[in-house]
């Protein structure tokens, strides 16, 4: 015989619109005792989702654009019971849990039955049709590869410093500390970037370019994409965007993926802080056109602080080759001399990273963007993007023409 849960989801999940989920709810609300099997199932849907390359961040994050913040507590609750089974977890994963949403009710202790029932089998809908998308790491569960596991909880004390530095640019009012901040944790970060390309070369790494996901949602998703496409570029990577899906891919070797996720999250930070001090003085002197202001400050920003990167990038990199030249850098004790120098070793890793990003993604668009249409905003932006200057480890490629990013 047919189990309710089998009965309520043969006539939710598969039909279209709301009478389908009307039915399989008035299944379930009367049957509080298929309740734990009504959870069972979702955490397979769950599992599901991780076959198909989904991380936890984003599983909810789409979650939350498809539907409403409600069913995305509801996923983030099935997450944590799907992934309470794995005796070991990657570090990305542990820090994506730390930030699920909180916890809700026992179904039990819902006085709406049926309101519950039909937002979990919504959720189900949703989770079942979830395309397969492009991995980025093992799934739980399976043999992980080592070479693309992020550093463990004992993180270098050099990126220690970074977070504590990005930590108090965000927290501080006043503009000019927040640019000295900033632009000590890039230095930190070209300085950290470069000494593990080198401690790679002599050693004989074979440690390959790995992956990571960081959300670009709505609104303004266009400017904040092309300011995670600066920072990846920046700092050793290549950023390809999915507009539908809400986030950015970006390729590169761990310390420099580290290095992007901390840059990037601290720029919005500072920029969307900006912006709101910026957005108020034009509301104080009458102006009201909020949504094309904050779209150009947005693009101005990001546009402003890609030039700056790149500039700022080429002087890290030609200063520390002057140093690799200087110095006897081609000696280290039980490594070896690093093949070529410090240039030739930054080419390598480059070529790498753009290889493993046309193997990832072998049909990527450049797209061009919508531009900025206030100057008021754009003025504003730039300025912010001077005021959180930083510097960087590459130039810009070829692709990165102001407006376009690879999607």
């Amino acid at each position: 015989m047919e189990s309710v849960i089998d009965q309520a989801c043969a006539a939710a999940l598969y039909a279209e619109g709301d009478a389908a989920l009307d039915t399989g709810a008035s299944l379930l609300a009367a049957a509080p005792d298929a309740d734990d099997a009504l959870h069972r199932r979702g955490e397979e849907f769950v599992t599901r989702a991780w076959e198909r390359g989904w991380h936890p961040a984003d599983l909810v994050r789409f979650v939350r654009l498809e539907l409403d913040e409600r069913r995305a507590v509801l996923a983030g609750t099935l997450i944590a019971a799907e992934t309470a089974r794995y005796a070991e977890l990657p570090p990305r994963w542990r820090a994506q849990l730390a930030d699920l949403p909180g916890p809700v009710p026992a179904p039990r202790n819902k006085p709406d039955r049926f309101g519950y029932a039909s937002d979990l089998l919504e959720l189900y809908r949703l989770l079942l049709r979830l395309p397969a998308i492009e991995p980025v790491g093992p799934a739980p569960g399976t043999a992980a590869d080592h070479l693309h596991r992020p550093p463990a909880p004992d993180e270098p004390r050099m990126l220690t410093r970074i977070r504590a530095l990005l930590a108090k640019a965000e927290a501080t009012g006043f503009p000019e500390e927040a640019e000295a901040l900033t632009a000590k944790a890039q230095e930190l970060m070209a300085r950290h970037s470069i000494d593990e390309a080198l401690i790679a070369a002599r050693s004989r790494s074979t440690e390959t370019p790995g992956a990571c996901r960081i959300g670009v949602e709505p609104p303004y998703e266009s400017a904040k994409a092309i300011l995670l496409d600066a920072v990846a570029s920046a700092n050793r990577c290549q950023a390809v965007w999915n507009g539908d899906l809400g986030f950015s891919t970006v390729v590169g070797f761990e310390p420099d993926l580290d290095a992007v996720e901390l840059l990037f999250t601290s720029l919005l930070v500072q920029g969307t802080a900006a912006m709101t001090r910026a957005e108020a003085g034009q509301r104080a002197s009458g102006r009201k056109r909020t949504k094309t202001f904050r779209q150009s400050f947005l693009m101005a920003y990001a546009q402003r602080l890609g030039s700056r990167l790149a500039d700022t990038t080429e002087r890290a990199t030609a200063t520390a080759a002057d140093t690799d030249t200087d110095t006897d850098t081609g000696t280290d004790a039980g490594t070896g001399p690093a093949p070529g120098g410090l240039l030739p070793v930054l080419a390598a890793r480059d070529v790498a990273v753009t290889e493993a990003t046309e193997r990832m993604f072998p049909r990527t668009t450049t797209t061009r963007v919508r531009g900025a249409t206030d100057l008021d905003g754009w003025n504003h932006g730039t300025e912010a993007a001077d005021r959180a200057r930083m510097g960087s480890t590459r130039g810009r490629t070829s692709r990165e023409r102001d407006g376009e990013i690879m999607a």
